[in-house]
């Protein structure tokens, strides 16, 4: 039932209500400016939050509540202590309280100094007799600072097919471009979109941004004939028939113009694990399935299950029937015991995938990375999927996360993905956050966190109201990041966090004081606070992944030329005439080229930026963000081959082949791995990153 609309704004009760619970009342959509988030928006997310302020009364009645539990609380849900000082919510307690912290390594201790590191379970005694527990998360100061600068490729992985893959790029393909790209070419990393497990059914959403798991990868990634069963079917004609037809899919797109479709590859796959899965698996590869079994545990059992109940109910978990939406039902125990063996089935998809990641990752540290492959989280889960039916009690039923009106985006934005719930987030020491991590961390060398800023605070949609209609959330910051540095710095990986676009003041310094990498994109790198003009090389922040481009942008190529804006214009999304739109863009190039030729960053030109060739303006920009301080230069694999076409277009769904585009060379001819391994142009660009010292 839709709660009573309140007075717009909230009023003051409603507004001292809001904040208890980490609740906006208003936002900035710029510096000079601040909006009220309406009565409707704040009611909407309390309720969200399990507080009822759908009446003056109610509001009174929870605000009362509200301060009383604070006021009377000791210790709140989790506490935060960093490695070599005491946690600060302890200096809060009556003198003479008494401690018990067991910890995660089985310890007892009655002090807070020198724990180890982990997330443990604290108690405290007050003298008058009163006890309180929490979840005490004890981690290092910050993640190290990188050793040297590395340089490495960004890719989405679909769009790399190989002369193997069927259809699609695959983890095979990943763990050849990782291992040629270390030796040949001197990189450091190579950077993939988010690998998570997808919700099924056709036709698939192919955003990687809207999976149905980030906690498990999806099946579709694998490399069938690397997986040993594959040389034991019973039926091997039928598997090769399977191989004939993706090879078949696999011209369409090289040869045929054709556009990679993920359910058609999928089919095949699919029908090709079936046969695997007739395998028995001999002694050792049982023992190492079993391990990872009782590794994953629960999450995988649900995860698997999720898999099994919508093969047969539908992959919207919310229209199954009634007793199956609770993962703890006794309906949902006896369903999952009648599909043991689809059960099984996916969770032995979950380990091969698991296993050709790890192999992918072996294969760039064997080949001298520093860092390897870097994993992208996305920054939710979609309503239906998985996670969502598994972690339901940790999301917020009814809203979805998005971003709020801004000079961009008038309308604001409609992401579609739960957000989790801080409160509950916090009661649980943060384990969903902390599984999530430590899964993707089992095969990166670092992670790179989509729209980092949602560590901080999230926008939250309310169900069936416009974005305009919504408000922010708050996070424990605090929490959030201990949480990440901690299972970051036990795998020994580096963290980049995705900080582009608005962000709210001091979220890049916390970021940076706790050794999370930022992002920081050529086109966007301006001096804002002076004349605009680009920032030259000395402005730039050494803590950051430099690229050029990112998967949401034109290439450096169109970005050069101007493409862009033409491939705008041809789809109906430019909101101001082709021809200022045109002057603005030249008008930007121009002067990032002007600034390339002081530098004298333009070779073999004469020094005219005007001159300049279309490549050697690409390696003049890669040579800039080498003059910068940055820890990590990323290349997007498609500009080494003079790629056009961006591999997504904000705004666009079905106007636009949105993730489902090849690379491809500057005439629009798809590019395989191994034509990419013997291209003159891609050499010479990587050559410009070694020449330097990258």
């Amino acid at each position: 039932m839709t709660a009573p609309r309140p007075a717009d704004p909230p009023s003051e009760d409603l507004s001292r209500l809001a904040v208890l619970h980490g609740v906006a009342t208003s936002y900035s959509p710029s510096p000079d400016r601040s909006v009220a988030a309406s009565a409707t928006a704040v009611t909407l997310t309390l309720a969200a939050l399990g507080v009822d302020a759908s009446t003056p009364g109610a509001i009174r009645a929870a605000l009362a509540a509200r301060e009383r539990e604070l006021g009377e609380r000791l210790l709140p849900p989790t506490v935060v202590g960093w490695s070599g000082s005491p946690p600060a919510a302890l200096a809060a307690l009556p003198e003479g309280t008494r401690l018990r912290i067991d910890t995660e390594q089985g310890e007892s201790r009655a002090e807070a100094d020198g724990l180890p590191l982990g997330v443990h379970r604290l108690t405290a005694t007050t003298p008058d007799g009163r006890t309180a527990t929490a979840h005490l998360i004890v981690a290092p100061p910050r993640l190290p600072t990188p050793a040297g600068r590395s340089h490495g490729l960004l890719v989405q992985l679909y769009s790399l097919l190989s002369r193997r893959s069927w259809g699609m790029g695959d983890l095979g393909d990943l763990a050849e471009l990782a291992g040629w790209a270390g030796r040949s070419l001197g990189a450091g990393f190579v950077q993939v979109n988010p690998l998570h497990a997808a919700v099924p059914g056709a036709p698939t959403d192919p955003s990687p941004y809207r999976p149905s798991s980030r906690r498990f990868p999806d099946p579709v990634h694998l490399r069938v004939e690397d997986i040993p069963e594959a040389a034991y079917v019973d039926d091997p004609e039928r598997l090769r028939a399977l191989l004939e037809r993706a090879g078949r899919l696999r011209e369409a797109v090289l040869h045929k113009g054709a556009l990679i479709d993920r359910d058609a590859v999928w089919e095949l796959k699919r029908e090709a694990l079936e046969l695997l899965g007739e395998v028995p698996l001999g002694p050792g590869r049982r023992a190492a399935y079993c391990d990872f079994l009782a590794e994953q545990g629960q999450a995988l059992e649900d995860h698997a299950t999720w898999c099994a109940l919508a093969e047969v109910h539908g992959s919207d978990w919310h229209r199954w029937p009634t007793g199956l939406r609770d993962p703890r039902s006794a309906e949902t125990t006896q369903a999952r015991n009648g599909l043991m063996d689809r059960v099984d089935f996916w969770s032995r998809l979950a380990w091969l995938t698991d296993t050709q990641l790890t192999a992918a990752q072996r294969a760039g540290i064997e080949a001298g990375m520093p860092v390897g492959i870097v994993h992208d989280l996305a920054v939710g889960v979609h309503p239906g999927g998985a996670d969502a039916w598994a972690q339901q009690e940790h999301f917020a039923s009814g809203m979805s996360v998005g971003a709020p009106p801004d000079a961009f985006n008038a309308r604001g934005q409609d992401w579609g993905l739960p957000p989790w719930r801080p409160d509950r987030l916090a009661e649980s020491g943060y384990a969903p956050f902390r599984d999530l991590l430590r899964a993707l961390f089992r095969s990166a060398g670092a992670l790179r966190i989509d729209h980092v800023m949602g560590l901080f605070r999230l926008w939250w949609v309310p169900q069936g109201h416009p974005p305009t209609e919504g408000t922010y959330v708050r996070y424990d910051a605090e929490a959030m990041l201990a949480v990440l540095v901690l299972e970051a710095s036990r795998a020994g990986a580096l963290v980049i966090g995705e900080d582009l676009g608005t962000v709210e003041p001091g979220v890049r310094e916390a970021l940076r004081e706790r050794g999370v990498l930022g992002t920081s994109v050529l086109w966007f790198e301006r001096d804002w606070d002076g004349d605009g003009r680009p920032l030259p090389p000395d402005g730039w922040r050494a803590d950051c992944l430099a690229t050029a481009t990112t998967h949401d942008l034109p290439s450096t190529a169109a970005r050069l030329t101007g493409e862009h804006v033409e491939l705008r214009d041809s789809l109906g999304l430019l909101t101001r005439p082709l021809e200022e739109e045109r002057a603005e863009a030249a008008a930007d190039a121009g002067e990032w080229l002007s600034l390339l030729s002081r530098l004298g960053l333009l070779h073999g030109t004469g020094g005219g930026g005007d001159t300049a060739s279309e490549e050697a303006q690409i390696q003049a920009v890669h040579r800039f963000l080498l003059r910068t301080p940055a820890r990590m230069v990323g290349v997007w694999l498609p500009d080494g081959v003079g790629d056009r076409r961006p591999q997504n277009l904000p705004g666009t769904w079905d106007q636009y082949p949105n993730w489902r585009l090849p690379i491809a060379d500057a005439q629009g001819r798809p590019v395989t791995l191994e034509d990419l391994a013997a291209s003159p142009r891609l050499h010479a660009l990587m050559e410009v990153l070694r020449e330097d010292g990258a």
